[in-house]
């Protein structure tokens, strides 16, 4: 019952990226704060395989197939009447993995504040950056969890705090985010004090007005979520925004050969596996013609991948096309996400014009031509979820799925469950670990 403690914990003492905490917690050198700040990066990315292939199986972007264990269909997909419980296969690493981060990054806070190796301006940088990750990580589990809740106080190890609603836990994500954005405002100007992976330093996110921008465009990710429609408008327009620049434009996470680790979304193309991600279906059947998003980003291979769960066959033709190589950065938060929340926010004020050139700018880019329907706000969000479910396909989120819940259409018009016979999930359970401490608890 215990090891639920296992989720706001850090890895072994002997882990140079994630020391003991006692040997960071008073005067730790610039060399440990550097090796925490690598690890935080690290940790950083490691819900991306299993959120991204698990949020997305939900929301119907794509498939995961896997031969070597029905699991990976008949769980992820609900075949059957199956329903997302305590222990469903395979789910955890959506919950476990953005809590070390969020440890780690509450480790750095702590090691920086506490130790005279930095200047003020530096220590409002380090700490900035920590809480600009912990607030992107904790929104992965709060879009996991959702009506559940989750523990937004995890610093006492043996006493965790309260699951807070769902609200609630966006309102203190909200207040994460601020306190990160008035240090970073406090951190002088030029490079972010300590290295980076070149996933920052190589994309314009090395420098303290980088991370700024990174800080509000989460903000406006988290603004839109919470229906607050002016916050998204003026978190967009203090983030990394440009109505006209690259919409790829946007800091990545980076992978490499060992010891790192390869790039987890990446596929040999046509490879005769049967362990594949594929685009679903119904992906495919609903594109517009010309719309350059598919060529881009869906392979199609000679001869599908093909996988038999529960008597149900599923086969994909098309695959991933966006990673060259196993080694290639994966984008984490794009400006073509920042246009979009944009062209929303805009929609649900009323502001038409807005709302349409920014719908125009995805639209040009992609080739099928500017909006010609209707400009009700109705129209509009149809019209613009359209867009996301195209043009953040498959990103490290799953936005599908949390676009179709946060406006009531987690429905079959919307998720196509013909060809699987699964479930729609609205969320996913609270894991057993949890619920064995909090039984744990009041036992004490």
């Amino acid at each position: 019952m215990m090891s639920s403690c296992n989720f706001f914990s850090l890895d072994t003492p002997n882990d140079p990226n994630n020391p003991s905490l006692g040997s960071v917690s008073q005067n730790a050198s610039r060399t440990q704060v550097q090796n925490l700040v690598t690890g935080l990066e690290s940790r950083h990315r490691d819900y991306l395989f299993t959120v991204t292939m698990l949020y997305g199986t939900m929301g119907r972007e794509l498939w995961y197939l896997n031969a070597s264990d029905p699991r990976w269909q008949t769980d992820w997909l609900g075949m059957n009447g199956r329903q997302a419980t305590a222990n469903m296969f395979g789910y955890l690493n959506t919950y476990q993995q953005p809590y070390f981060a969020i440890r780690q990054a509450l480790t750095v806070i702590d090691a920086v504040n506490n130790t005279n190796t930095f200047t003020t301006e530096e220590k409002n940088a380090v700490s900035g950056f920590a809480k600009t990750l912990m607030a992107y990580q904790y929104l992965i589990v709060a879009m996991g969890q959702y009506d559940n809740g989750i523990r937004i106080d995890v610093k006492d190890l043996q006493n965790p705090g309260p699951f807070l609603p769902l609200a609630e836990s966006l309102t203190q994500i909200k207040r994460i985010l601020d306190e990160g954005n008035t240090e970073l405002n406090g951190a002088g100007t030029g490079n972010f004090p300590l290295r980076l992976t070149s996933g920052f330093t190589g994309n314009g996110f090395g420098t303290i007005a980088g991370l700024r921008q990174l800080n509000r465009a989460i903000a406006a990710r988290l603004a839109v979520y919470r229906q607050d429609w002016q916050g998204a408008l003026d978190a967009v327009a203090a983030s990394f925004y440009s109505a006209t620049g690259s919409l790829e434009a946007g800091p990545a996470h980076t992978f490499g050969a060992p010891p790192d680790t390869f790039n987890p979304l990446f596929f040999v193309k046509n490879a005769n596996v049967s362990t594949m991600m594929v685009v679903h279906p119904s992906v495919l059947r609903d594109t517009v013609a010309g719309d350059a998003r598919v060529r881009a980003k869906f392979f199609r291979r000679t001869a599908p991948v093909s996988v038999t769960s529960d008597g149900t066959p599923l086969a994909g033709l098309y695959q991933d096309n966006r990673f060259a190589l196993n080694t290639s950065e994966v984008k984490f938060f794009r400006n073509e996400e920042l246009v979009l929340i944009a062209a929303e926010a805009n929609a649900q004020l009323n502001k038409i014009p807005e709302a349409v050139a920014a719908i125009n700018r995805i639209r040009t880019v992609a080739g099928i031509g500017n909006y010609t329907g209707a400009t009700t706000k109705d129209a509009l969000i149809d019209e613009i979820l359209f867009q996301r479910r195209y043009s953040l396909w498959a990103e490290p989120w799953g936005h599908r799925w949390v676009d179709l819940r946060r406006y009531d259409r987690l429905n079959a018009a919307n998720v196509d469950v013909t060809i699987d016979r699964g479930t729609i999930f609205r969320q996913l359970a609270r894991p057993q670990a949890e619920i064995n401490w909090d039984e744990y608890v009041k036992t004490r």
